[in-house]
């Protein structure tokens, strides 16, 4: 099974450094891989936090107000750049559409409008005019934007009078696409600014960030991260798990909100993007010991290297500023991805709905006459990020006997299934009503499946059976998964069912792409075939 997934990375010193002096990272990595590997192991079952750690009522409080969903810096300029393109293009159908000779220069008009959306966009990037810093300044943005878009005018003008090429083309066009493209363009940066002013004051547009570790070190890097100009790392906190003689309980004038335990359920509540892991590289134990109980979470994982004086290469580091740090863990399915996947549920589900809307209401029709009761159920299962989603179901139990609770594992022969209920669990037909669900947005069409919040095995809840059960939980839950692909589907009653499941969950998030994804649909409805432990 692969286990949280590193960036190799090579780490130099500033200084020539003896030959047998390990590479630090590469060490760290090592061991850490391993110690996923056993913690996932059928012989391990210790439990990582997951119900109340204690968090105190001030990190509670703060928790809370930290809610809500951020927006993404990537998807944030992609859609401003698509929508210069558009406003460049609307500009030019307009100024022909108004015009006296419409589209009279034919190709022409096509070619110019081509090469203006691309050297328009050289221009603005070459301005900064898609940086955010750029974005929420008012009269400066609008003057990089004006000026980019005269420029690529000024161009098109002397190339026209030294080479003739774009003489096709009429004045009173050309003059009329840049007044109604300028308008645009300023119209719509007016709004980005407004948009982005609101979510600086709100903070959807800035990283979170939790301190792993108090002292001297981390009161270092945060008076580093505060110089830096720009930034848009928000500290919320620092979390440590050692006494207040050793790490003190305010650090650069921020509180110590409580130990490890508790930062778990804190970065569960709160909408934290990043832990920055503020511990010496050469403490490797103590900070695999930290890794290990948070690369559950779904979030961006750095470990800070300004106090190891150590430089590195681009692949496997960042820098905020000038402050370097190692990517460990990165968060999964996010930015651009998190889009795409969306637009893959929202278009696969609706024709799936569509298509299988019959056998839908044949299911509902039959379920109605076999047995008192509703035709949907409902049950509390484990949703992204340790979220209680409810997932609808068709009913298979009798009504009296139903468990929403999942108190009960499901077994062959089980009485309080129905006749109805029986088929319709063997071939998963009540499993559609969660393609609902997925429209909604609580669940994905291809993902780990959502558990039931009090499943277990052998008087044991899975959180108890797999350490690092919950990493699972880092992307939203499936329909349909990879686990179910390879065959791990139906009654879980040893603990090597739920280790196999959580093996494939977590190899899923680590090798997501679209295109797994549509093999894992095309498979989905073969390895129904199989019924062998549907019950």
């Amino acid at each position: 099974m692969n286990t949280p997934a590193f960036k190799s990375a090579e780490i130099a010193e500033q200084h020539p450094v003896d030959d047998q002096q390990p590479d630090l990272r590469q060490n760290l990595e090592r061991q850490f891989r391993h110690s996923v590997d056993d913690a996932i192991g059928p012989q391990n079952f210790h439990t990582l936090p997951s119900a109340s750690s204690g968090l105190s009522a001030g990190a509670l409080q703060l928790a809370q107000s930290l809610g809500g969903k951020g927006v993404s810096v990537p998807v944030l300029t992609g859609f401003v750049r698509l929508a210069d393109i558009l406003l460049i293009v609307a500009g030019a159908a307009l100024a022909t559409v108004s015009g006296s000779e419409p589209f009279a220069a034919g190709w022409a008009h096509v070619f110019s409008t081509g090469a203006a959306v691309l050297v328009t966009l050289a221009f603005f990037q070459a301005a900064d005019v898609y940086q955010v810093t750029v974005m929420r300044q008012g009269l400066s943005q609008l003057g990089r934007v004006a000026a980019g878009w005269t420029l690529v005018f000024a161009m098109f003008a002397l190339l026209r009078s030294t080479t003739g090429i774009g003489t096709g083309l009429s004045d009173a066009w050309i003059g009329s696409w840049f007044a109604l493209g300028l308008a645009g363009l300023c119209l719509s940066r007016f709004a980005v600014y407004s948009l982005v002013r609101n979510w600086m004051n709100t903070g959807r547009l800035e990283r979170r960030a939790i301190i792993v570790g108090g002292g001297t070190a981390a009161a270092e890097l945060i008076h580093e991260l505060e110089a830096q100009p720009d930034n848009d790392i928000r500290i919320c906190g620092i979390f440590d798990d050692r006494s207040n003689d050793r790490s003190p309980p305010v650090v650069a004038g921020y509180p110590k909100l409580g130990n490890i335990s508790a930062l778990v359920e804190f970065a569960r509540l709160a909408r934290i993007d990043m832990l920055i892991v503020c511990i010496p590289l050469r403490a490797e134990k103590r900070v695999l010991e930290l890794l290990k109980k948070l690369w559950i979470l779904p979030v961006d994982i750095r470990l800070s290297a300004h106090t190891d004086k150590v430089r590195f290469r681009n692949r496997g580091a960042s820098l905020i500023g000038t402050v370097p740090f190692v990517d460990v863990v990165e968060k999964p399915i996010a930015d651009w991805d998190m889009v795409a996947k969306r637009i893959f549920d929202l278009v696969f589900a609706s024709l799936a709905i569509v298509t299988l809307f019959p056998v839908m209401v044949a299911a509902a029709i039959a379920i109605k006459l076999d047995s008192k009761g509703p035709v949907l159920f409902r049950q509390k299962r484990y949703g992204f990020n340790n979220e209680i989603i409810d997932v609808l179901k068709f009913r298979s139990m009798y009504t009296d006997m139903s468990d929403p609770d999942a108190k009960q594992v499901v077994t062959k022969g089980d009485p309080r299934v129905t006749k109805v209920g029986r088929f319709i669990r063997k071939t998963s037909i009540d499993e559609l009503p969660q393609l609902f669900n997925v429209l909604a947005g609580s669940l994905s069409l291809v993902g780990p499946r959502p558990h039931a919040v009090n499943a277990h095995t052998d008087n044991a809840t899975w959180d108890d059976v797999v350490d690092g059960y919950f990493a699972r939980h880092k992307v939203k839950p499936g329909v349909t998964g990879w686990a179910q692909i390879n065959g791990w589907r139906g009654e879980v009653d040893t603990p090597e069912k739920i280790q196999k499941r959580v093996e494939c969950d977590v190899y899923y998030i680590e090798n997501w792409s679209i295109l797994f994804d549509l093999r894992i649909l095309f498979l989905t409805p073969f390895r129904l075939l199989n019924t062998e432990n549907a019950y």
